[in-house]
Parts: C-alpha cells; sequence; structure tokens
C-alpha cells in the first residue's frame, strides 16, 4: 500500500478544487425539485465546472467499452452509486436524490456526495439521510496524524447500526489526489480483512458512507454501473474529501 503524502503547494490546489467541486454542488442542490431531469443536473454541473477551468473527474472514467458517460452520478431511492443521468428520470416529490460528482484541478481531484430530499419526503427517509451525514462526522472526528484510519471505520459503522440501518460493504472510500482513486481503501464499517493504517499529516482521502434502511446487500444493474439495494430499500450517500492534519481534519469540499 502506499499513500501520498501531499505538500503544501498540492494541498493548496486540492483546497481551490475541493472549494470549486463544494461550490458546484451548491447550485446543483439548488436545481432539485419535483419535475427537474438528472439529465438537466448533470448538463449544469458540467457547464459550471468546465467554467471554473476545471474537468469532470468522472465523465469517460473506466475507458474500454463502457466509460461512464455523465459529469454526475445521479442516483434515485433504492440505488445507491452510479446512477447514470437521464432526460427519461425525473425527480418527483417525496424521492431521495443522491449526487456524486467530482472534478480535476491543475492535476489533482475533489470527491464529494450528498442526498437530497426532493419536496417532502417520509420521516424514515430523513433519518437515512441525517444517519449518513452523522456517519461521516463521527468517523472524521475520530481521525488525526498518529490515529488509525480503522477508528474511522468503527465509529462510522457504529452510528448506522445504532440507528437500525445497515452500511454498505462492496464500495468503499479511498485515498484521492493525483488520482481519483489512490490508496488506502477506506471501508465505512470494520473488518479486519481491509489493511489499517497509521495516519499522517498531509494525507487526503474521500470518506464517503453509503447506508441503507434494509440489508447491506447491493446488486448491480444491466448498465453495468448502477449499484441498488439487493432488496429494493432506500439507500443514502455523503461524501468529503478531506486533509488529515496534526489535530485533526481539514474538510476540502465546503
Amino acid at each position: 500500500m502506499s499513500i501520498t503524502i501531499k505538500t503544501e503547494a498540492e494541498i493548496a490546489i486540492m483546497r481551490k478544487a475541493g472549494k470549486l467541486l463544494a461550490q458546484v454542488m451548491a447550485c446543483l442542490a439548488e436545481e432539485v425539485r419535483a419535475g427537474k431531469t438528472t439529465l438537466e443536473i448533470d448538463e449544469l454541473a458540467e457547464k459550471l465546472i468546465l467554467e471554473g477551468g476545471a474537468r469532470p473527474a468522472f465523465k469517460g472514467y473506466g475507458g474500454g467499452k463502457n466509460p461512464f458517460p455523465a459529469t454526475i452520478c445521479a442516483s434515485l431511492n433504492n440505488e445507491v452509486v452510479h446512477g447514470i443521468p437521464s432526460a427519461e428520470q425525473v425527480l418527483k416529490e417525496g424521492d431521495i436524490f443522491k449526487i456524486d460528482i467530482g472534478l480535476q484541478w491543475e492535476g489533482f481531484f475533489a470527491d464529494m456526495a450528498r442526498t437530497f430530499a426532493v419536496g417532502e419526503i417520509s420521516k424514515e427517509a430523513q433519518q437515512l439521510i441525517e444517519i449518513t451525514q452523522q456517519a461521516f462526522w463521527q468517523g472524521a472526528k475520530q481521525l488525526k496524524a498518529g490515529a488509525f484510519l480503522s477508528a474511522y471505520s468503527k465509529a462510522a459503522e457504529k452510528v448506522v447500526l445504532d440507528a437500525g440501518f445497515a452500511v454498505v460493504k462492496n464500495l468503499v472510500g479511498h485515498g484521492i489526489g493525483k488520482k481519483l482513486h489512490e490508496d488506502p481503501q477506506v471501508p465505512n464499517f470494520f473488518e479486519k480483512k481491509f489493511p489499517d493504517c497509521k495516519l499522517q499529516a498531509g494525507m487526503t482521502l474521500a470518506l464517503e458512507p453509503m447506508v441503507n434502511v434494509g440489508d447491506f446487500e447491493t446488486v448491480l444493474g444491466s448498465d453495468g454501473w448502477v449499484f441498488e439495494t439487493a432488496d429494493g430499500s432506500l439507500s443514502a450517500h455523503y461524501e468529503n474529501t478531506i486533509l488529515i492534519t496534526e489535530k485533526g481534519i481539514e474538510v476540502l469540499t465546503q
């Protein structure tokens, strides 16, 4: 496992990348309402990223015969992650809608995700969104130089399990920097099979709890990208790019 430590100059670039991405997400949040198509939101995301002098991180990701075709991952209700935006996919009252978005700016990546309520949603759906955010923040609070990565995994998982929900286990967070996905893998749950590591100041990570109302298991859709809950239950996602410091973390995507 090779985890890169960023220099002060590289961290400065990642701060700007993260700030730009957070500004794009704030603009997209204002467009989440019943009647909007996920393609309309995707097109706005691409326009804003390009106007900011950056490039979309996800568009073309994976290469080969089935590259990801869009700027955002647009995932509705029981879709966990990697949903493909579509002109046919119209947001409706009561939906929960996940936007996962990344960009590359001056050679460095930033990555973030949010789950939005479309109008009035159920109490269970609202609790799911809130618990997923809490899992991120409670886990992130455990991290600083000298701490172990597993402290995040254990704390995030506890928040979810205490609420009676389930943590997705076949998808995890990751290191980030000159590549969108770097070492280490960052599970949102604790299992000994994942290598643990002692953190150092200058490491940058994308922490991203994915939480289901029902079982943790997922299935891959026919498009080869979108993951859905195996039992059809609702799923939420919350992600930020963070920097490890001597005293704690700095959230770069805010």
